[in-house]
This record gives structure tokens, C-alpha cells and sequence, in this order.
């Protein structure tokens, strides 16, 4: 039968796009003190960031300095980070062939004297020891690193994001991307040299692009500095999408589509196989008798291997990869919302700021 070889070439794929690459103790020797910036974009993040504070108030190696950019929040994102005694800037508007974002990253960056620099979305959590560890692996590697966070998955549109949490890690963690002179960054926790940032011109090299994490990394890779990424796991956290499934739905369609032709070809082809055999094993709940138990092998054995990358990527539990179909059928619905908002609207919509696609955003 034709379906168990289909079913077992995408479990490989699988394992051989996702590349456990944790980060490393954070006890090390280090090279000497070099001052570290922390630059937090924040637009409207009066949930998330207390969390960040704290933990970043917590850790075992302190930042000589925090940035908070109040991106023309409208709560009480400020507010929050003047309590907690922090530096915070008031973006200025948004200049013309700029996205928001990294306006904001930017503005951060001219205003910071750190020898590293971090940058660090809202809402990121952080373990005591994590800047310690992503201290260590920039020193290790020499060049930018970035993190894929463990996702906490909270609330049910969260946890349906399972499916695309996993292509996250495989995307960024495959062993082919190392090759590939595209080579994307993941945006929630970056962090670099402030040699290296300058000598590629930083976020104002990229300042129209929508995919800023994907681009930041191409254009260190592209300038022959190494570009790495590592799993969080619980050392480094987030809650991607708390505000519900509009901010989910806006959040995959300004990334999804455009990464895609950025692959290497070979993460692209294991991912298809991946994306093959599991949309295959969906017809289960609607096949004929005869392929039933054909099909139930094959989702059985996804959804065991989706229990076992949650480890890393994100609490989704033992029910949600058990139920898998409905996380398939989100991610059908994100990516041909991602499609529309990109081929058809040509601009995409991220915390309230429209964003076209196909020339320079502002």
C-alpha cells in the first residue's frame, strides 16, 4: 500500500528538518565585559510586557541597558515601562519607505551604547540564566544569533496553532538553511554584535521590508556574518497571539507566503513531504473502509511525532496533536488568508498599520 511509504518519508522529513539545537549553559567563560543594549519595539503590549521586565529584571547577567520604543501605543504600554524604571522613547512617526516595526527597532539602536545588541519583542519570557546563554552562543558562534521561542499556548486559537509552530521550527532550525545565503533570523529574540549590526547598515538597510527577521538575517549572511538559530525551549518563551485569531490570522499572513521563496530548496522539498503526508492523513475521518486503517497508521504516527516535537516548541499538550486534523484546518485557513492578503491585496495588515507588499512599506 502505497500510503505507509508516503506516511513514513514524511515522519523522516520531519526529523530531519527539525535540528534540536539548544542553546548553550550560559556558565562559559566570557571574553570580558561587553555592555549589552536591550531594544524592545512595544506597540500596544500593556499585557505582555510587565512579563518581560520582570524576567529581564530577574536575570543572572543584567543588561546595562533597557530601550522600551512606545511605538504610538494607545494603552498603557509607557506607562508600564516608566514603573518599572526603565528607558522609554516616543516614536516619532513612521518616515515614508519605513514599516513600523522597524522604525521602531531602529530609533531603539540610535539611542543605545551597548557593545551587544538585543532585540527583543514584548512578548518574550526569559529564565534567569537566558541572556547569560545567548551571550555565550554569540560569543561561540560569532556572529547573530536568534531564538525560537517555546510557545505557551494559552487559550484555544493558540494551541490551533500547533501546525504552524512546527513549520516555524522546521523553517529555522533545518540543517540546509546553513547553506542557504537567505538564511532568516526569528524575530522575537535577536541579538548581535554592535560591530557587525553597523557593518550591514542594520534595520535601515532592510527599513521597507515586512519579513524583517527573515531579511536582517539574509543581509548578515550575505556580508559573510554567520547567522544562527537555536530553540528556546523553556529558557526563552512567548505568547505569540494572546489577542485572539484576527491578530493570529494578521500575524501568519505578513510572513507566511513571503517566506516560503526564501527556502532553501531542500528545506522546501521536506517540508512538502511533511505537508503531504499529514494532509493525507486527514481523509481518515472521511476515506472508505478499506483505507481506513491505512490512514489511521499515518495520522497515528503524526501525532505522535507532533507530541514529541511539542517538547520543544510549545505547550499543545497530548489532546491538540491527538486532534491534530483541527490545527490542519487552521493552518489551511492562515495560509490561503496569507495568499489572499499578499497575491490579491498586495498589503498586509499588523497592529492596526497597513503594510503593502511588493514595494517599499512605510
Amino acid at each position: 500500500m502505497w500510503l505507509i511509504p508516503l506516511f513514513v518519508c514524511g515522519i523522516v522529513s520531519g526529523y530531519v528538518l527539525f535540528r534540536h539545537r539548544g542553546l548553550p549553559s550560559g556558565t562559559g567563560p566570557a571574553s570580558g565585559h561587553r555592555k549589552l543594549s536591550v531594544i524592545i519595539p512595544a506597540r500596544n503590549e500593556e499585557a505582555s510586557l510587565p512579563h518581560l521586565l520582570e524576567s529581564l529584571a530577574a536575570q543572572t547577567r543584567k543588561p546595562d541597558e533597557i530601550i522600551v520604543v512606545n511605538d504610538g501605543s494607545t494603552d498603557r504600554t509607557a506607562e508600564i515601562a516608566h514603573r518599572h524604571g526603565v528607558r522609554v522613547i516616543d516614536n516619532t512617526a513612521v518616515p515614508a519607505g519605513w514599516t513600523g516595526k522597524n522604525w521602531a527597532v531602529w530609533t531603539g539602536y540610535r539611542e543605545a551604547t551597548g557593545d551587544l545588541l538585543a532585540f527583543v519583542d514584548a512578548d518574550v519570557r526569559l529564565e534567569p540564566e537566558a541572556l547569560s546563554s545567548l551571550i555565550e552562543a554569540c560569543e561561540r558562534t560569532g556572529g547573530a544569533v536568534s531564538i525560537v521561542p517555546y510557545h505557551e499556548a494559552v487559550h484555544a486559537n493558540e494551541k490551533m496553532a500547533m501546525i504552524t509552530n512546527v513549520l516555524g521550527m522546521f523553517t529555522f532550525l533545518s540543517p540546509f538553511e546553513t547553506k542557504n545565503p537567505h538564511q532568516g533570523l526569528y524575530g522575537p529574540f535577536i541579538m548581535v554584535s554592535r560591530e557587525h549590526y553597523e557593518a550591514v547598515g542594520g534595520h535601515a538597510a532592510i527599513r521597507g521590508e515586512v519579513t524583517d527577521d527573515l531579511q536582517l538575517g539574509a543581509t548578515f549572511k550575505q556580508a559573510g556574518i554567520p547567522v544562527n538559530n537555536f530553540v528556546g525551549g523553556r529558557t526563552i518563551r512567548f505568547r505569540m497571539y494572546p489577542h485572539g485569531l484576527q491578530s493570529q490570522l494578521e500575524g501568519f499572513a505578513k510572513s507566511a507566503a513571503l517566506s516560503i521563496q526564501k527556502l532553501h530548496p531542500a528545506t522546501l522539498a521536506l517540508i512538502v513531504c511533511w505537508l503531504a503526508g499529514l494532509l493525507v492523513s486527514q481523509a481518515v475521518f472521511l476515506a472508505p473502509a478499506g483505507l481506513t486503517p491505512w490512514l489511521a497508521v499515518g495520522y497515528l504516527l503524526y501525532a505522535v511525532q507532533m507530541m514529541h516535537l511539542s517538547k520543544y516548541g510549545g505547550s499543545f499538550g497530548i489532546i491538540v496533536p491527538l486532534l491534530h486534523i483541527l490545527s490542519v484546518l487552521t493552518f489551511v485557513l492562515m495560509l490561503l488568508y496569507s495568499l489572499y492578503q499578499v497575491a490579491v491585496k498586495r498589503e498586509v495588515v499588523w497592529k492596526g498599520r497597513q503594510i503593502h507588499v511588493g514595494r517599499k512599506g512605510h
